[in-house]
Parts: structure tokens; sequence; C-alpha cells
């Protein structure tokens, strides 16, 4: 059975990616720092019928996302899928004049950092088998950079850069490198199905070849 490795797991979209992913036959890891949250949303998975555990892990602590990660892959068997969506910081989302190099520094860990130690754990496995996906979730300071959002204007274009490069390396291996955008909250994006609409797109980028980048919105019409 192939397995999702959702890092960033939570009720929102970790969940409904959870769902579209395990009606399609895949296992479920979901990766978070707390576990007791990550235990209640994998007992609702698994209620459903759906096959899901939870991994704690800090995405800003390589040595636990690691690990998180490989005793996913031996629990549940090789990660198919590694969706990198991690819930930025609140501190990352103040005015540029607030930005220290302490909060920049903790912002490129989360943000590109972190999906470097992710994929770096996964990513032998997919190459051996020849196939996988990669699948970056993003904000819209990823390709604008906003004075009001300061630590993911920094961060998230390092995030970016490292997934397009991965992508341009791996398209020949079978392997899917992509990243959808979303600029702005997903309830005030008036999708028609709501949040269902982006789990059925990250869906598509996995199955469906394409660009490195996806709007899901056009910039223009998002917040953020």
């Amino acid at each position: 059975m192939p397995v999702i490795a959702i890092i960033g797991a939570g009720p929102g979209l970790g969940a409904a990616v959870a769902r579209k992913f395990g009606r399609e036959g895949f296992s479920i890891a979901l990766i978070s720092r707390n576990q007791s949250k990550l235990d209640l949303l994998a007992s609702e998975l698994t209620a459903d019928g759906l096959t899901a555990r939870g991994y704690s892990a800090d995405v800003l602590i390589p040595a636990e996302l690691e690990v998180a990660l490989a005793t996913a892959a031996s629990e549940l068997g090789t990660i198919t899928v590694l969706q990198y969506s991690p819930l930025p910081s609140r501190d990352y989302l103040k005015p540029v004049l607030e930005l220290t190099p302490e909060l920049a520094r903790e912002a490129l860990s989360f943000s590109a950092l972190g999906l470097i130690h992710a994929v770096r754990a996964v990513l032998p496995a997919m190459q051996a088998d020849g196939s996988g996906s990669i699948i970056l979730i993003n904000g819209g300071t990823s390709v604008k950079a906003r004075a009001g959002f300061a630590g993911t204007s920094v961060a998230f274009p390092a995030e970016s850069a490292y997934g397009e490069m991965l992508h341009d390396a791996l398209e020949d291996e079978g392997i899917r490198v992509s990243q959808l955008v979303i600029p702005g909250g997903i309830p005030q994006l008036q999708l028609p199905n709501g949040i269902d609409d982006v789990a059925d797109r990250i869906w598509h980028l996995h199955v469906d070849t394409g660009p490195f980048r996806t709007m899901l919105i056009p910039l223009e019409d998002g917040r953020e």
C-alpha cells in the first residue's frame, strides 16, 4: 500500500489531504509536534476505514523529523508521497523592521532546512523505486515578498528554490516535485467545495505531470 507522509498534519488541510489520499488507497503518516492531537486525528481517520498513524516531530529539530519519517516507513511502508506543509509561527509574520537575524534563521530552518532534512530522509527509497512525489505547500510570500510578513518572505523563497532545483534534478527519475501556492486563508478564498478542492488539487499534483509551481488562485486575488 502506498504511503503519504504529511508534515504539518492538522485538522484542516492535513486532514482533508489525508482523507483524499486515504480514499485513493494510501496509508497516512501524520507528522506534527503534538502527539495527542495526532492520535485524535488518526483515530478519526481510522474510524472512517482508513489506515493512519501519528508521529510527533518538530521540524526545527532535524533528528526528530528524521526519526518520525523512518519510523513511519518501517511501520506503514515506503513513503510514496511527502507533503511538506508545516504551519509557520505567527512570529514569522512580523513586519520587516522587527525581523531579527535570530528570527530569520529560525524561519529558514523551519521552511528550507526542515524540507531538506525531510527530503533526504525519503528520497533514497523513492529513487530506488523510480517513483514518488514531493509536494510543497506555501503561502503567497513564496512568490511575492510582503513587508508585513518578513519571516516567510525570507524563508518561503529559499524553500521554493530548493524545491524547484529538486524538480529539475529529479524529473527524469520518475519523481514529481511540485509546489502549491495558496495566497491567503483557505476559508476566505471562497472555493466551491472549500478545503476539499485544495486536497483534490494536491492529489492531482501527485498523479499528473506538470510544472513545478501551481497557484491555487491568482496571487492578486489572495491576501498573503
